[in-house]
């Protein structure tokens, strides 16, 4: 019984994180999927677009590493990470709703899209470092592969609203993803204290061990110096491919609906639904990436997704039906899994201490975020040149640098004897 115990606690915060994910990802989905067609109301640019689908990743570039780096150096009888939560969903929540009454006008569109982006960002970083704060590093990829599903089951979410309801009930649409976060956020609230994780009681370890006698933060810039300082380039590397990756896949999110209704000549709401059974594979390939990295090693597993995600691409580009794609897409969605699930676990084990977590969970986000701003301009870009048929393509193409960054991260690693296990 006393070793099923640690078994359990670390379920029942698993459970707890993925409700935490679950929140914000509920809206996000929904906001990739059905903002894009708003803004096709006003703007005939795929570019532009792409690029005001982008600003929120722009946004999370400056804000998530500030607020994990500060959540970092927090104290409170609640921990450092819930009251953030508590605080920021709610708000994020009200704003989402907001977006459909806005899209009369251009201007105050973009502006509610900027205020849900500004929050939203806030809390993304803070809620995903509830993970490595509890769970042991030999067991994140099991843990995140859980918080991935819940992802995953958001898309599913948004794919079934575009079907069932956006075409006939679009404002109340953004509803129910918003009723969804607040629910989620008040038992997020009501039952975790993350005072009493293994991460924080080690944080406040080290900070009486610096004999400061308060709350100890390790500044920003230290961190970011101790990365780009490192010879051994490993951390760097690993961000740059999350760009890379990120690029290509909030590419393929944020344009679908598009692509659906240019390309396949689909309606708004059948073109929103494209990526439904993309969820489901995704749900179905989290766990198994998670137990073939913890045998075969994270970065094999990582290049290997990558692999499959771009020739999924290619086989929607040679099949450009909408069975086709939703083939191609489901495929993708596989392949991606292996690279959502671990990647950010390789970031977090190569973190030099429990005080910096949250910092790396923004780092992480950094990464994402940049490619989530500049892939959707990017392909759009090349769509303008090379037309919405070729679409997928253009992602693989972008997939391709994040296998290269991933296997220079391989090679490092086997040079080092004295490696810490990813």
């Amino acid at each position: 019984m006393t070793l099923a115990t640690p078994r359990a606690r670390t379920g029942r915060i698993t459970f707890f994180v993925a409700l935490a994910v679950f929140a914000q990802e509920s809206t996000w989905n929904l906001y990739d999927s059905q903002v894009p067609p708003l803004l096709r109301e006003h703007l005939g640019s795929a570019a532009l677009i792409g690029a005001l689908m982008g600003m929120d990743n722009l946004l999370g570039i400056f804000i998530q590493p500030w607020m994990g780096n500060r959540s970092d150096g927090t104290r409170t009888a609640w921990g450092r990470r819930i009251p953030y939560l508590v605080v920021g969903m709610p708000v994020a929540a009200v704003l989402f709703v907001l977006i459909p009454h806005a899209a009369a006008t251009l201007p105050l569109l973009i502006l509610t899209m900027f205020g849900y982006a500004l929050v939203a960002n806030s809390f993304k970083p803070i809620a995903e470092s509830l993970l490595p704060d509890f769970i042991a590093p030999e067991r994140r990829s099991r843990a995140n592969a859980a918080v991935k599903v819940a992802s995953s089951i958001t898309v599913i979410v948004a794919a079934l609203i575009s079907l069932f309801l956006i075409d006939d009930f679009p404002k109340l649409s953004f509803v129910i993803p918003a009723f969804l976060m607040l629910v989620s956020v008040a038992v997020l609230g009501w039952k975790v204290r993350d005072s009493r994780s293994p991460a924080y009681l080690a944080a406040l370890e080290e900070d009486r061990a610096g004999d400061t006698g308060t709350a100890s933060r390790v500044p920003m810039r230290q961190v970011l110096l101790d990365i780009v300082r490192d010879a051994d380039r490993s951390r760097l590397l690993v961000i740059l491919a999350v760009f890379a990756f990120g690029s290509a896949w909030f590419a393929s999110r944020s344009l679908v609906t598009n692509y659906g209704m240019e390309a396949l000549h689909l309606s708004r709401g059948d073109a929103g639904g494209v990526s439904l059974p993309s969820g489901v594979a995704f749900i179905a390939a989290a766990y198994p990436a998670a137990l073939l990295a913890e045998r075969f090693g994270r970065l094999r597993v990582i290049l290997a997704g990558m692999v499959v995600f771009a020739a999924a691409m290619v086989l929607g580009t040679v099949l450009r039906t909408p069975a086709g794609t939703v083939v191609a897409f489901c495929v993708a969605a596989a392949g991606a899994a292996a690279f959502m699930v671990n990647m950010a676990v390789v970031l977090w084990n190569l973190a030099p201490s429990a005080r910096v977590l949250g910092t790396y969970t923004g780092l992480y986000t950094v990464g994402w975020s940049s490619g989530g701003f500049a892939g959707p301009a990017l392909v759009g870009g090349m769509v303008d040149v090379t037309g919405w048929p070729f679409m997928l393509l253009d992602v693989g193409a972008v997939t391709l640098v994040a296998v290269l960054l991933v296997a220079r991260v391989g090679v490092l690693r086997r040079r080092r004897a004295d490696r810490p296990a990813l």
